[in-house]
């Protein structure tokens, strides 16, 4: 394909005119005829293809493309293009989709810089809807590849067959209804700041206190992209209720507020040195606890320290615990688009390339680490495993399309041989990546709450409680299985 090199925001050489749908499994392509279409009917009279499925399906068809097509664009989609615009997050998410849209006569771009003029143009003209930014792409045809799509749903149900099918063959974790009734202890919560060292502002944070007998262990939960310490406050609670002091802080350069300003354009995307601020927060806690600047009021054992993630709190947790990053795996297998362990969270863990050599972040004093559907797969050198300072339990849902249990959880446990060092992993039977997650005041204790507290119980050797290897720790109504023995 010929390089077309675009300044400014002037009209393309060649606006897009033509929109193909080839799908090679029922041997036939569709093409739409862009123009000067306006309305569906206009589409629809333009391409004899498409004339003939709207004569099957009645209106059915014209209100599907009318609800594609005319749909308006987002007023901020251009500010958080243009602030975005080659930062390495967005690019991996325009490479893969470069992998399903092909224009004919432009060379693809992965900088957001195409995209973006295109959009700009739209607005001009008065037509800030799907069809108008077509109709102002470079090219002459757009191809998308059905077969592509078909492609990557297909793998994603590969990627997530080995959990759902560990689940049915192993026994459910028992239910103790004890325990349960021990997860409604009294406990306080207030918001503090705390100043560390590695960034501008202050790390706000979320601290849940035990009102009576405190266990004098500190655990810290880490929230994923895009999220926040509220969203896993029915964890914290848990802990709280059973002796716990929880801290839970506010990452801000992947937080929710930093998405929102995103999406409005005032900021870019997670930078890639998010991968080693995140760590170095909870260890800024960790210190801040330990010289006494914050909870000065306890006693708190900082030598012995739970830290516990989702999602990408997930990957910083097991980075505190001594994961090892490494990029070998990311040169070899991010350019691979048919890899068969391809999936959405290697788009991420793509975007840390520049600044995996440099996100190293053992912390000794993390003692018990509970990191539940971690990006890891690219990451980590997997011999790591086998000297991280304290023992890993890994929870993953049979869901979970975003980071999907075959290559991010069982693949790793079963080529580290993971189980033999001690660490531990546990299937969440149809839980999608956002099922753990457990709010304040959510009226049933979160579903696995039991668990987080037998397995920190078990590694930090609270006496007197429950623990991981005495079970019990089951839900009532979700299904939770160790299969670690079975990998």
């Amino acid at each position: 394909m010929a390089g077309l090199a675009l300044t400014g925001v002037g009209t393309p050489a060649s606006a897009l005119e033509r929109l193909v749908l080839r799908m090679p499994f029922l041997e036939t392509s569709i093409t739409i005829n862009l123009g000067e279409a306006e309305t569906v009917d206009q589409l629809l009279r333009s391409s004899p293809d498409l004339e003939d499925l709207r004569a099957a399906s009645g209106d059915r068809l014209s209100n599907l493309l009318e609800g594609i097509f005319l749909a308006p664009l987002p007023p901020e989609t251009r500010s958080f293009l243009e602030g975005s615009t080659g930062q390495p997050l967005l690019e991996q998410v325009l490479q893969s989709a470069v992998a399903l849209v092909q224009l004919e006569g432009v060379e693809a771009d992965t900088s957001g810089r195409m995209l973006t003029d295109a959009l700009i143009r739209a607005e001009r003209n008065g037509e800030a809807t799907v069809l108008g930014l077509l109709r102002e792409m470079p090219g002459e045809t757009a191809t998308i590849d059905i077969s592509r799509v078909a492609f990557i749903a297909s793998r994603l149900i590969r990627n997530t067959e080995q959990g759902r099918s560990l689940v049915k063959a192993a026994p459910v974790e028992p239910f103790n209804s004890s325990l349960q009734a021990r997860l409604r202890g009294a406990w306080s919560r207030r918001e503090i700041q705390v100043s560390v060292p590695h960034r501008q502002e202050p790390l706000r944070t979320l601290v849940l206190e035990p009102q009576r007998n405190s266990n004098g262990r500190l655990a810290v939960i880490s929230h994923g992209l895009w999220d926040d310490p509220e969203s896993f406050e029915g964890w914290g609670e848990v802990l709280a209720s059973a002796g716990y002091t929880v801290l839970l802080p506010d990452h801000p350069g992947s937080d929710f507020e930093q998405q929102k300003a995103m999406l409005s354009g005032d900021r870019p995307p997670p930078d890639p040195e998010e991968l080693t601020r995140r760590p170095r927060d909870v260890s800024a806690l960790i210190d801040a606890v330990a010289s006494g600047r914050i909870l000065r009021n306890q006693s708190l054992n900082t030598d012995a320290v739970a830290a516990i993630g989702h999602s990408w709190g997930g990957t910083t947790v097991l980075q505190l615990a001594g994961a090892d990053p490494t990029d070998r795996k990311m040169l070899s297998r991010c350019s691979d688009l048919e890899d068969p362990e391809g999936n959405m969270s290697w788009v991420l863990q793509c975007s840390w390339l520049s600044t995996i050599r440099e996100a190293g972040a053992a912390d000794p004093r993390v003692r018990a680490v509970v990191s539940v559907s971690p990006p890891l797969r690219l990451l980590f050198d997997p011999a790591s495993s086998r000297s991280l300072s304290g023992k890993v339990l890994l929870i993953s849902g049979t869901a979970d399309w975003v980071v999907p249990s075959g290559p991010e959880a069982i693949s790793p446990m079963r080529e580290t041989k993971a189980a033999r060092h001690g660490h531990r992993l546990v299937l969440y039977e149809r839980a999608n990546h956002f099922t753990p997650r457990s709010f304040r005041g959510d009226p049933q204790p979160a579903a696995i709450g039991a668990l987080l507290l037998a397995w920190l119980n078990e590694q930090l050797d609270v006496s007197g409680s429950v623990t991981f290897s005495g079970g019990g720790w089951g839900d009532p109504e979700q299904r939770l299985v160790d299969v670690s023995d079975r990998l």
